[in-house]
C-alpha cells in the first residue's frame, strides 16, 4: 500500500534550502505535494503590486526547476487557501500538511487551516523559517512589543540564532494532483511591457539569491560604509530575495558571521542591523496587522493631509519633480522596481512632508512599483518617514533634497544617471518651494502635535 503523502505549502519561502517545512516533509519519508496557492482574495491578503508579480513569476519557474531536478514537483493552484487546501489534501490523499509561518493578518487563515485539518485527522505543523526570533519571543520586561529599534535589536541579537537546516537531495511528488500552468496566472506584464528593465536589473530565484549574497560578502560588504551614496552601487541588493524567501534572515545570519576579510567584519554589524529593521517591522506587523492602513501613532488621524492634486501626484511618480534627486530615484525606481535607501526616505519625505499627501497614498505607489515590496517594511518604513510610525523620525525632520543630494552624491554621477537632461531647458522647473513647505507641514504637524500617544496592540 503507498503511504499517504504530506504536503508542504510553500508562501514567502520559495527556496530548498533552510526551509524547515520542506526538511519536515522530507525526513518523514513518502511522496511530497509541493504546493503554491496564490490567494489574493482571502482576508488579511493584500493582492501583490505589478513588480512583485513579475518577481515572483520567476521565482515560481525557478523553484519550479529545482524541485523537478530533485524529482519533485511543484504544484500550483489559485484561489482562497481555506478552500484550495482542503481540496488539494482530498486529491492526494494526504496525511500530513507542513508550512512556515506567516506573521500578517493572514496568519489567521493559517490557525482556521490548522484548526479544520487536524480537526480532519491530519498531523499539521507550522515552523519558524522567515524572521530571526519569533514575535512571543521578543519582548520587553512587560511582556509587550517593542516600540523602539535599538533595545529591541540587543534583545534580537542576545538570543541564539537557530542553524539552517540543509535541503533535501530527492523528492518524490504523486502524479495525481493537478496543477495551474504559471504562464496562465498572467503575472508577467502584455502590453505595454515595462518589464525591460527588471529583466535586465534582476534574476529571481534561489541559485541567483545565494550567488549574491556571496557576492555581496565577498566584493561589497568591505565598501558598506559607503552604503549612503547611491552613485557606488554598494548595497546588498537582497531584499527582494529575503521578501520572497529565496533567502532566509537566518542564513543571512550565519554567512555575516562566518569568515569575512578585516573590513567586512568592521561593516557587517552596520548590514545586520539593516537586517535587524526588517526583523523590527515583522514584529510590528505581529501586533497590528492593519499597518498598512492605519496609523501606529493615533494623533496622526487627525493630521489634515491635503487633497493630492493629479498632476503633481503623477510628477512625483514618474520622476518629474523638478528635485533632482528624487527625480532620480522615482526614475531608477520605475525601471528597475528598486530604489537605494536613502533616497526612498528622500522621495517619501519630499511626498508627505512637502507636499502633505497622506502616506498611504505613497506606500501604495511603492507596493505597486518596488519588486521588494514587503508587507510589514514597506509601511513601516513609510510610516516612519512620516513621523506616524514606531520609532519614526520626528515630524519636524524634513528631508531637504539638495542638501542630502550635495551631501551624498556630491558629483551629481547619480542624477546624471537617471536624470540625464538635468541642467538643461528640458527639465522642469521645481513643482514646490522646499522652504515654504517645510513651514506648512511643520504647522499642519502644530495642529496635531498635543494628540500624542500610540495605538494599542
Amino acid at each position: 500500500m503507498t503511504e499517504a503523502p504530506a504536503i508542504v505549502w510553500f508562501r514567502d519561502d520559495l527556496r530548498l534550502a533552510d526551509n524547515p517545512a520542506l526538511r519536515a516533509a522530507a525526513d518523514r519519508g513518502g511522496p511530497v505535494v509541493l504546493v503554491y496557492i496564490l490567494d489574493e482574495v482571502s482576508p488579511g491578503m493584500r493582492p501583490l503590486g505589478g513588480a512583485s508579480r513579475w518577481w515572483l513569476h520567476g521565482s515560481l519557474r525557478e523553484l519550479g526547476d529545482e524541485l523537478r531536478a530533485r524529482g519533485g514537483r511543484l504544484t500550483l493552484r489559485r484561489g482562497a487557501a481555506e478552500e484550495v487546501l482542503p481540496d488539494v489534501v482530498r486529491e492526494a490523499g494526504a496525511a500530513a500538511v507542513y508550512w512556515n509561518r506567516r506573521y500578517g493578518a493572514s496568519r489567521e487563515v493559517d490557525a482556521r487551516l490548522k484548526a479544520r485539518l487536524r480537526a480532519d485527522g491530519l498531523e499539521v505543523q507550522s515552523f519558524s523559517a522567515n524572521l530571526l526570533s519569533e514575535p512571543w519571543e521578543v519582548t520587553t520586561e512587560h511582556g509587550s512589543p517593542y516600540r523602539v529599534f535599538t533595545p529591541f535589536w540587543r534583545a534580537v541579537q542576545q538570543r541564539p540564532v537557530r542553524e539552517p537546516v540543509t535541503s533535501p537531495d530527492a523528492l518524490q511528488s504523486p502524479a495525481r494532483v493537478r496543477s495551474d500552468d504559471l504562464d496562465g496566472w498572467g503575472l508577467l506584464p502584455t502590453r505595454p511591457d515595462w518589464a525591460a528593465g527588471l529583466r535586465t536589473a534582476w534574476e529571481p530565484g534561489e541559485r541567483a539569491a545565494s550567488k549574491r549574497l556571496g557576492a555581496f560578502v565577498r566584493d561589497t560588504l568591505a565598501r558598506y560604509d559607503q552604503r549612503d551614496r547611491p552613485a557606488r552601487d554598494v548595497t546588498s541588493r537582497l531584499s527582494p530575495p529575503l521578501r520572497f524567501g529565496e533567502l532566509s534572515p537566518v542564513q543571512v545570519w550565519h554567512r555575516l558571521h562566518g569568515d569575512l576579510s578585516p573590513a567586512a567584519r568592521r561593516n557587517a554589524p552596520k548590514f545586520l542591523s539593516e537586517l535587524g529593521w526588517r526583523e523590527f517591522h515583522h514584529h510590528l506587523l505581529f501586533a497590528e496587522p492593519d499597518l498598512a492602513t492605519r496609523n501606529h501613532r493615533p494623533a496622526f488621524d487627525a493630521f489634515p493631509w491635503a487633497e493630492p492634486r493629479p498632476a503633481e501626484r503623477e510628477a512625483w511618480q514618474r520622476g518629474r519633480t523638478g528635485i533632482p534627486l528624487v527625480d532620480a530615484g522615482m526614475r531608477e525606481l520605475w525601471s528597475t522596481g528598486y530604489m537605494q535607501n536613502r533616497v526612498r526616505m528622500v522621495a517619501a519625505s519630499l511626498l508627505v512632508k512637502n507636499l502633505l499627501v497622506d502616506w498611504r497614498i505613497g506606500e501604495q505607489w511603492f507596493w505597486d512599483t518596488l519588486v521588494d515590496a514587503d508587507e510589514a517594511s514597506n509601511p513601516g518604513n513609510w510610516q516612519w518617514v512620516a513621523g506616524s510610525g514606531a520609532d519614526a523620525a520626528p515630524y519636524f525632520r524634513v528631508f531637504n533634497p539638495q542638501l542630502q543630494a550635495e551631501k551624498f552624491d556630491p558629483d551629481g554621477e547619480y542624477i546624471r544617471r537617471w536624470v540625464p537632461e538635468y541642467g538643461t531647458d528640458a527639465y522642469p522647473q521645481p513643482i514646490v518651494d522646499l522652504a515654504q513647505t517645510r513651514r506648512d507641514a511643520l504647522a499642519a504637524y502644530e495642529q496635531v502635535r498635543s494628540g500624542g500617544g500610540r495605538r494599542s496592540a
